[in-house]
């Protein structure tokens, strides 16, 4: 019988793809077999974590892109397909926050920075719904393709401070579940789009946040900690399991769909 988990020779782009959490899928689906296509805007950064990767022996490539720039995205896309001939699976891992999009303990709604809301937004619904419209339509041309989308646990349970994060990430599963539907019922069942919402993974976004200097949890992290049920924070290598599954073809009748990977978070009621 077929290994419905091969992702051998299967083109992956993956935008922000040299952060914390993007890096390891890279890294992982790289070392399984898969042409990692890695985007971001830093060129040298990019260029040296792909060298890395190579060096493994495995096929990767860095492309410089701006998840907000069509333009760029369409060259990107261009440069893709030259290269391998088609785009098999898109992870739309860009995102990020600002401290003017959150809300301290000694501020309220009404200091809120409109202007770092918008920017949180642009970058992480915005920088995903563009990216998708780029890729989607190389995967439209070959009747096949497959979408998965980094959402956020603040997308499920709106969070103390991070306002601009947890709404933008909210409209992000929101748009996967359409365009799901969008893609299936109008192109096939070939292109599927489903999404992942990690949990609290410790990452250089969230470390001043949930870490103090001296390697001891904040008080924020602590409450955190009291509301997980496993008891403490997740490792990248524990969203690779989702990944592959969703990049796979033992996902194949699955599309629309929002995986949480959170150590029992979002269940966890007192």
């Amino acid at each position: 019988m077929k290994n419905l988990f091969d992702i051998k020779d299967k083109v992956v782009v993956i935008t922000g793809g040299t952060g914390v959490l993007c890096g390891k899928m890279a890294e992982y689906m790289a070392e399984q077999g898969a042409k990692v296509v890695v985007l971001a805007r830093n060129k040298e950064h990019g260029e040296s974590f792909v060298e890395n990767i190579k060096a493994k022996g495995h096929e990767a490539l860095f492309l410089q892109s701006d998840v907000n720039d069509k333009a760029v995205l369409e060259q990107n896309a261009v440069d893709i397909v030259a290269k391998y001939g088609r785009i098999d699976v898109l992870v739309n891992g860009a995102g990020g926050n600002m401290p003017g999009a959150t809300i301290g303990p000694d501020k309220t709604i009404f200091d809120l920075d409109v202007d770092a809301f918008k920017k949180v937004v642009d970058l992480n619904l915005f920088g995903t719904v563009i990216p998708t419209m780029v890729f989607a339509k190389v995967m439209v041309e070959q009747k096949q393709g497959n979408i998965i989308n980094i959402s956020s646990e603040s997308a499920l349970r709106p969070l103390t401070r991070v306002v601009g994060y947890g709404a933008a990430k909210a409209a992000v599963t929101n748009f996967t579940k359409y365009l799901a539907i969008e893609l299936a019922t109008k192109y096939g069942e070939g292109l599927r789009v489903n999404a992942m919402a990690p949990g609290f993974f410790i990452s250089e976004q969230n470390r001043a946040l949930l870490t103090n200097t001296d390697g001891t949890f904040t008080a924020r992290g602590n409450t955190i900690l009291a509301h997980t049920p496993f008891g403490r924070f997740g490792e990248p290598e524990e969203l690779l399991g989702t990944l592959h599954w969703l990049a796979s073809d033992a996902s194949k009748f699955v599309t629309g769909t929002l995986t949480v990977i959170d150590g029992g978070f979002d269940a966890f009621c007192i």
